[in-house]
Parts: C-alpha cells; sequence; structure tokens
C-alpha cells in the first residue's frame, strides 16, 4: 500500500550470505593515512561541524523529514513495562520521532531525551504532545557532555541509540557508552539499531570515493573535491577559514556496523551482549526499476 502517486515501492525480507565491506583501493590510502595522523583534528571537525549541519537541517526541514518510529515496541516491547513506571533516555533525539510513539503506547515511561543540536531540542519541546512531567529534554553532546548533570546516576532502565553511534567518528563511540553507563541502572540495558555492513548506502558512498577509513563515510555530492577540501582543512585550516563559504558541509557522516565491530566496541567498556542479528530488506522501487538491499544492526547489552 503507497500513498497516491507515490512510486510502487515492494519490501521483502531477505536472508543474504554475509557480506563483508568494499574494498578498499591504493586510491584510499592517503586519506587513510592523513585521517588517522590527524585524529584530533578529525575529532574537533566533527565535535564543531556536525552540530552546524544538524542545526541547519533541523530548521530546514522540522519533524517532517523522519518518519515515527514505531518498531520499538515492536522489536523491545518486552524491555518497557505497561504497568510499572520506568524510566528511559534517548541519547540522540531529533526531532522526538522515537520518543513521542513510546509515550503514546507506555504512559507510565519518563523519558530523558537528549542531542547536540539545540534546534532539534527546540522542535521537541514545541512538539504537541510533548510534556514537562514526563519528558527531561536537554542540549548534550553525549561525547564530551556528562549525561549525570542532567540525569541521576544509576537511575535509568533502558538506554536507547537508534541511528545514533553512526553519526559520530568511530573515535568517539566508547565514550559515548561510557557515558551511558553511568546513568544505567546495574540491570539496565542499551537498546542498538544501526546501519550494517553491505547496505546499499553504503555501496553508493564507496563507488563514489567517499570512504574516510573502513566503513566510514562521508556524505555529499559525490566528488573527489570533498575529500580533497577535507584534506586541506585537516592539514591546512587556516586555507580552508579564508573560503569557508565555498566548502560542503563535510561534517554529515556514516559508519557501517558488522556484528563483530559491535559486539567488540560494547565489551570493551564494560557490557555484555544480549542480542544482536543483521537485519536485512529487499526494497524495490518499480517505477525506477530500481533494487534496494537494505541492511541493519539490531541489538541488545546489559551492563556486566
Amino acid at each position: 500500500m503507497h500513498a497516491a502517486g507515490a512510486p510502487p515501492v515492494t519490501v521483502l525480507p531477505s536472508t543474504w550470505p554475509a557480506y563483508s565491506a568494499p574494498r578498499v583501493g591504493t586510491r584510499y590510502l592517503s586519506i587513510r593515512a592523513w585521517t588517522s595522523l590527524s585524529n584530533d583534528s578529525e575529532n574537533h571537525h566533527y565535535s564543531r561541524r556536525s552540530q552546524q549541519y544538524w542545526d541547519k537541517f533541523y530548521k530546514l526541514h522540522k519533524n517532517k523529514f523522519f518518519k515515527d518510529r514505531h518498531y520499538l515496541e515492536k522489536d523491545w516491547r518486552s524491555y518497557f513495562d505497561d504497568e510499572i513506571e520506568s524510566s528511559h533516555v534517548k541519547v540522540g533525539c531529533g526531532a522526538g520521532n522515537t520518543i513521542f510513539p513510546l509515550i503514546a503506547t507506555f504512559p507510565n515511561l519518563y523519558v530523558h531525551a537528549c542531542d547536540f543540536s539545540p534546534q532539534a531540542i527546540t522542535l521537541v519541546k514545541s512538539h504537541a504532545n510533548f510534556s514537562a512531567e514526563k519528558m527531561n529534554v536537554f542540549v548534550c553532546d553525549a561525547a564530551k557532555d556528562d549525561l549525570c548533570v542532567n540525569v541521576m546516576p544509576s537511575t535509568v532502565d533502558i538506554v536507547t541509540l537508534i541511528f545514533t553511534l553512526s553519526a559520530v567518528s568511530p573515535g568517539k563511540m566508547a565514550s559515548i557508552l561510557e557515558n551511558c553507563k553511568k546513568v544505567l541502572k546495574p540491570n539496565g540495558h542499551i537498546l542498538l539499531r544501526d546501519y550494517a555492513v553491505g547496505d546499499s548506502a553504503q555501496v553508493k558512498l564507496h563507488d563514489r570515493n567517499q570512504m574516510i577509513r573502513e566503513n566510514f563515510y562521508f556524505r555529499g555530492d559525490g566528488t573527489v573535491s570533498i575529500l580533497w577540501r577535507l584534506f586541506v582543512y585537516l592539514c591546512f585550516p587556516a586555507v580552508i577559514l579564508t573560503s569557508a563559504k565555498s566548502l560542503p558541509l563535510l561534517a554529515q557522516c556514516s559508519f557501517y556496523f558488522s556484528e563483530a565491530f559491535v559486539s567488540t566496541l560494547f565489551q570493551s567498556v564494560g557490557f555484555v551482549v544480549v542480542d544482536i542479528n543483521t537485519y536485512c530488506k529487499e526494497i524495490t522501487n518499480h517505477s525506477r526499476n530500481i533494487t534496494m538491499q537494505r541492511r541493519w544492526i539490531r541489538a541488545t547489552f546489559g551492563r556486566s
């Protein structure tokens, strides 16, 4: 079923063989070298530029770009109790497309929600279903700002990371998890859903030469100039500052996870794997004759 005028789309579940990331040709070697050598600059770049990008994104699209996400109650209903009051932290809440469906389904749920985009937090607070009695919403960069400033330590039952970790530099992921761990109860859990290795979007980015390091890509105009400008920024930041208006927004990025990478990442900061799998869908747009193989990681982690 699709809206009138929309292109017909078929969505089919699919089981595919294990997929490894696209092979990296020699043309990427210099890019990987200077990103690894300039790790501090890279982290600073993402912290500053990505906030600018998402603020502009939410000013443009408001809360209309992402659909409301109802799959949390379908995939993880057992972690949310209809009868008992429980608390939940949504890190990277965006415009609220995850938290408002949850509150509607579980009225006894108290939600802490944060995002590093002030514009996103403004959208959440202006939502028709926002309730200051049921929600604690605040600006926070979970990679560096202490969540315990706004959330009492060891008081949260569930933390959700829904397409959050993929949008940050890999070097910041462990810091975010350490931060989440501080607010979780000893028997609390983290629920994760994010992009998986082999997703059709990754293949497109790889074909456009937009890989920064293994499974980590910049989104942009698909030209080599983006990578060249990034190189200039990392090596000669003063040059970038004199011509910033001509630059594309480089801060939007995507990381694609394997089950092994996710498991190792969480175990390295003291979590245990409760459940993990790769969810696959084959989506066909018949009017454009395009078939896309979409892949997501879906996982649950507990405190060890």
